[in-house]
């Protein structure tokens, strides 16, 4: 059996494609995940594969050519962008004498090294678990079936293999218990805030979209931002204070082509952040020759978590890098507007503002109200929200001046003292079913 390297900063790529060649894109993207891993690409081979072997995937040609380059240009690790069973991996390996990861196995290390907060880490342990799981296969003397009758050699009757696939099981159950703890935590943090009636947004888009930086300009934080592929992986939540009100802003994980199943499995929580949201901001790289492509590659992953019909606001990021482009909205289809910005700049965030307001409903009311002497309890309801503007006093009650959003005036007129604050209520609202704001 092959003794697999410790070794793994040198590597040489294979872009497996049908047809025609690989898309400029989709090299450029392969790359980039191997340099977000941490290892120096030394080559890339494509291999056109019409009929995959079952047994390598490439054929022996193709084999004996990356042989060759491995040996050309000392590459101790193989790539392959593409999903790989475990027999073809195995086997890619004793042929190669080199460690061979397929496009999960990948991304699965660079989440690995990504992974901040304690959910994260365990969310990604989770996933490789049971990507492990599969590949665990007989290869040294110590996996032969331990006998159950000769002295000194007495033992469970089971192979190391299995004993060692019991013990991954016990802990992949270990870690399922410990994520259903903190996602009963989450699920309360999140019922708390939609208790708070707050609208909740998050930013969502392709890996490298500018989402994380996008969230910076717009709430103060300083949430983890770089140039690289899967930046961020630990939901970050804010309040953004708009002209209309209060908003809560979730910066969650980006998305990539044929995002791995376990990782979709594994991070459920982190993307109910997307999936519990009331709109979501898709955030473009409108430098990015491949958008169109990236965004229909991001609406399919939202369908397969199950946010497919949550309301979207386009952002198209990174105006900066686009001759004469200037921050604007405009409208894409019926019900999907766009804005297009520069988050690094600070280009175009009143347009992105304005445009969230008007996509949550968050428009205010203004106006007098004349308060009765037992209206005491509205009246401090109003002075906690920040709403009275100017106030008189006298043997009649209170007379104030008031400015609050359009939500909190629903709110407060359906409590049983808000009697009051019913005429500044639009005679219809369409948009803002005031019964919700109960």
């Amino acid at each position: 059996m092959f003794e697999r390297s410790r070794g793994g900063e040198t590597a040489l790529l294979i872009q497996p494609h049908a047809g025609g060649p690989p898309g400029e894109g989709v090299l450029e993207e392969f790359g980039e995940l191997a340099r977000s891993a941490g290892a120096t690409v030394a080559a890339v081979l494509t291999a056109k594969i019409d009929k995959p072997s079952p047994a390598t995937l490439v054929g022996s040609g193709k084999l004996d050519e990356v042989k060759a380059a491995c040996e050309a240009t000392g590459a101790d690790l193989v790539l392959v962008n593409h999903a790989l069973t475990p027999v073809q991996e195995r086997n890619l390996e004793k042929v190669l004498g080199r460690r061979v990861v397929d496009r999960t196995g990948l991304i699965l290390d660079i989440f690995a090294q990504r992974a901040r907060s304690h959910e994260g880490k365990l969310q990604v342990e989770l996933a490789q678990l049971r990507h492990m799981a599969t590949r665990l296969v007989r290869g040294w003397t110590h996996l032969e079936r331990q006998r159950g009758g000769a002295i000194g050699l007495r033992g469970p009757g089971e192979t190391q293999l299995e004993t060692d696939r019991r013990l991954l099981q016990k802990r992949v159950d270990m870690l399922q218990k410990r994520l259903e703890k903190v996602e009963v935590q989450h699920t309360q943090m999140r019922r708390a805030r939609v208790r708070s009636e707050l609208p909740r947004v998050a930013l969502v888009g392709y890996t490298n979209a500018g989402k994380s930086t996008l969230f910076n300009a717009l709430t103060g934080a300083d949430a983890y931002a770089a140039d690289q592929l899967f930046a961020t992986l630990d939901p970050t939540v804010r309040r953004i204070e708009l002209a209309g009100g209060g908003v809560v802003l979730a910066d969650t994980v980006g998305f990539v082509r044929d995002l791995p199943h376990e990782l979709v499995a594994a991070f459920r929580s982190t993307l109910s952040e997307a999936r519990e949201a009331d709109l979501l901001l898709h955030v473009i790289d409108a430098d990015d020759p491949l958008r169109e492509e990236r965004m229909a590659q991001v609406d399919a992953v939202l369908r397969e978590i199950g946010a497919g019909d949550i309301p979207q606001l386009l952002v198209f990021n990174k105006i900066d890098r686009i001759e004469g482009a200037e921050p604007r909205i405009d409208q894409r289809g019926e019900d999907r507007h766009a804005v297009w910005l520069s988050a690094r700049d600070g280009l175009g965030l009143d347009l992105l503002r304005e445009a969230l307001g008007d996509r949550l409903g968050l428009r205010r009311v203004m106006g007098e109200v004349l308060l009765p002497t037992d209206a005491g309890r509205l009246r401090a309801r109003l002075h906690a929200l920040g709403a009275i503007r100017d106030e008189d006093h006298d043997a009649d009650g209170w007379r104030l001046r008031v400015d609050l959003p359009l939500a909190d005036a629903a709110r407060l007129a359906a409590q049983p003292d808000g009697g009051p604050l019913r005429p500044l209520l639009p005679a219809t609202e369409p948009d803002l079913p005031v019964e919700s704001c109960a």
